[in-house]
């Protein structure tokens, strides 16, 4: 038997009640119990006659700021309407943006590329030198990075970090001593992106201040 399909939205706040509606329009009649609600922070569990499940994530932490509603939907939906400020990191290979968001949008960014070459499988001394090349642009691309972060977060109250792309990157960069005195801030859901551009940056900000959900389809 085959494993049931899951996949990824990402919904705003004031889109939310309508987003459950249509997912018990489409998958039955929401179970009852359906909805489990712990806290807000660890996410509402939604099971549908059909056996569909979805998972709804706030964008961030209650943080003693708790939603306003007579529900938990109307609650999740209330705190992910609220106005936080996040600086996010979103790096690659191919290109990086760094950013300051709230609402989802941009209030101030930089993005650019860098190029860091792909591996080969090339041996020998040539590939030694090669893997030296390469680790060099990389290191070259985080201290870029890290120093347009710095910049750019430097004039705003950040609340939250929101790394996204390659991981490796974006924890490195993250790391630069410049960025210290974020450390201890908390970080938000890691973001899958592709090379950042304008437009990566335009939904990854809108996708950053949405209720993440995860939907596992019946088999």
């Amino acid at each position: 038997m085959s494993s049931p399909e899951t996949r990824v939205a990402f919904v705003s706040g004031d889109r939310l009640p309508g987003w459950v509606d249509r997912f018990a329009a489409s998958h039955g009649t929401l179970m009852d119990g359906a909805l489990v609600e712990e806290e807000l922070d660890a996410g509402l569990q939604l099971r549908a006659a059909d056996g569909a499940v979805a998972v709804l994530r706030a964008p961030w932490p209650v943080d003693g700021r708790p939603g306003s509603g007579q529900d938990a939907i109307s609650r999740l939906a209330s705190l992910a309407g609220q106005r936080r400020s996040i600086g996010t990191v979103l790096v690659r290979r191919g290109g990086y943006s760094v950013a300051v968001v709230s609402a989802g949008a941009v209030l101030a960014a930089k993005t650019g590329t860098r190029h860091v070459q792909s591996r080969t499988a090339a041996g020998g001394w040539s590939q030694q030198r090669f893997a030296r090349r390469r680790a060099n642009q990389a290191d070259a691309l985080v201290e870029a990075v890290a120093e347009h972060a710095g910049r750019i977060f430097a004039e705003h109250r950040i609340e939250y970090l929101a790394p996204g792309g390659d991981r490796t990157l974006a924890d490195q960069v993250l790391a630069e001593p410049v960025l210290k005195r974020y450390a201890g801030l908390s970080r938000l859901a890691f973001l899958d992106v592709p090379d950042p551009r304008a437009s990566v940056l335009k939904k990854a900000a809108a996708d950053l201040c949405s209720v993440r959900i995860l939907v596992t389809d019946p088999q």
